[in-house]
């Protein structure tokens, strides 16, 4: 597997759901296993089988923040610059039709909440963004259809 960009905070939040499920969850959900084999046949047993299945997902989680994490190359926004767009960078568009402005920080897929305004480094947004510069228009491909935007402003950290 290749490397993995990420930012400081998206890592240090890996990080933390990855302990949170280890010394939380996990115990939890076993205490949740065991107690409910304690209630005797377990063909039937709904309590047995719900903890079962979140086992598998807390398991199945875990496993996948192991393998992020020890491909995870974490990238320190405060020490990038420059004008072009890159990985990390937080750009504020105009949408040429609407005049509506928006500021999103490229991000890596693990990290990436819209509603927080990071988007993941694979969107059609960001691949059309990265290289870019301040001034640049771009075209992009949108499940609504066709949008251009114009970069006003490309800064870090």
């Amino acid at each position: 597997m290749n490397k993995i960009h990420i930012t400081k905070q998206g890592f240090e939040q890996l990080e933390k759901e990855h302990k949170q499920l280890k010394t939380v969850e996990r115990p939890k959900v076993i205490e949740a296993i065991s107690e409910a084999r304690s209630h005797g046949d377990l063909k039937e047993n709904a309590e047995y089988h719900a903890a079962r299945e979140k086992q598998g997902f807390i398991e199945g989680r875990i496993q996948d923040l192991e393998n992020i994490i020890s491909h995870a190359e974490v990238v320190d926004i405060s020490k990038l610059s420059g004008k072009k767009i890159i990985f990390g960078a937080t750009v504020e568009l105009v949408d040429e039709n609407t005049d509506e402005e928006k500021a999103y920080q490229i991000v890596s897929e693990y990290e990436a909440d819209l509603n927080a305004g990071k988007i993941s480094n694979t969107s059609p947004i960001a691949r059309a963004l990265i290289g870019r510069e301040e001034g640049d228009s771009i075209k992009v491909q949108t499940p609504g259809g066709v949008k251009n935007y114009e970069v006003l402003k490309v800064k870090f950290g």
